[in-house]
């Protein structure tokens, strides 16, 4: 049988041969991109629950090559995630802030990793690839995607017809300098589950499962430098307590690494995570690397200042 995704591949994704066909002036040629016509065929052919043998093995079978090509890309390197909202608009204050943030960590030597989605997943990954920039031109490349026609209502930005093509202009905009691919480079780790919103054309290598359950659990097991909590719901709540669960038994290479709750008023109030977490990792190894603040600049000192050795079993 043939199928529309590669069953096997030696290396990730790119934006460039996920979408490629896009054209800044036809806002239908997304439809017409790889990433969709896959999307199209998993929807159709059963998504998770598909009747055929055929479909459930090489979609088995892509997973497991997209995970032997990340572990490539990961040996010897010190990766932070950040995880957080999809419904985070480009113009949220919160969204510069985690740009700033991943700039920051991308230039002190972090390879930056996310959901690969929009919101505070393309933030992260927009701070990546501008890391060698100003951050006046990140800003400004930001602003420059913040202005949208409204189509669909608040914390759903992604659905305009135009939120992929505004992100490729800026893009093509701003290309990587050339020698700096290596220090801007981030890996998005999104999936065909969530096929309806198109993956971050700023990352420059990307990790696309069909499997959610692996692409969330392995997201986490990667972050070997801790992990970032970005304003969020459900999805990030989720993944919080999985990544608590991870550090609680040692889940990570016998490690445990830090957690920071970004945004102390959304995580005590709006959406009060903080005692029931706080409370969890009360006499525990990572409860020591265990933190909430509204500073980026905290953030980045409590990551420098980790050492992995101290918290292994």
């Amino acid at each position: 049988k043939d199928f529309k995704f590669p069953v096997h591949r030696a290396t990730l994704y790119t934006a460039e041969e996920l979408f490629h066909g896009l054209d800044l002036g036809n806002l239908e040629s997304r439809y017409r991109t790889l990433d969709h016509i896959v999307f199209e065929e998993y929807e159709a052919s059963g998504r998770d629950d598909s009747d055929s043998i055929l479909v459930t093995l090489a979609r088995r079978l892509h997973d497991h090559s997209i995970t032997e090509a990340l572990k490539s890309m990961l040996t010897g390197r010190k990766i932070v995630a950040i995880m957080g909202g999809h419904g985070l608009e480009r113009r949220n204050p919160v969204y510069r802030e985690v740009a700033k943030l991943s700039r920051l960590l991308s230039r002190e030597g972090f390879l930056m990793v996310s959901g690969g989605g929009p919101g505070a997943m393309e933030a992260t990954h927009v701070g990546a690839y501008f890391s060698t920039r100003t951050e006046a031109e990140m800003l400004s490349a930001i602003e420059l995607m913040s202005d949208r026609p409204h189509a669909v209502g608040a914390n759903k930005e992604f659905a305009d017809p135009d939120w992929l093509h505004r992100a490729w202009s800026v893009r093509q905009r701003f290309p990587i300098p050339t020698g700096d691919e290596a220090a801007c480079q981030s890996i998005g780790i999104p999936t065909w589950a969530y096929g309806h919103e198109p993956p971050a054309v700023f990352a420059t290598h990307i990790a696309k499962y069909f499997a959610n359950s692996v692409r969330e659990d392995g997201l986490l097991l990667i972050a070997n430098h801790g992990v970032v909590f970005a304003p969020g719901s459900a999805g990030t709540i989720q993944e919080i307590f999985q990544d608590a669960c991870q550090n609680h038994y040692f889940v990570a290479n016998g490690q445990c690494s830090p957690m920071i709750l970004f945004g102390r008023k959304y995580w005590t109030e709006v959406k009060p995570v903080w005692p029931l977490l706080s409370h969890l990792a009360e006499d525990q190894r990572y409860g020591e690397i265990l933190a909430i603040t509204d500073s980026v600049e905290t953030v980045v000192r409590k990551l420098l200042s980790y050492r992995p050795d101290l918290y292994r079993l």
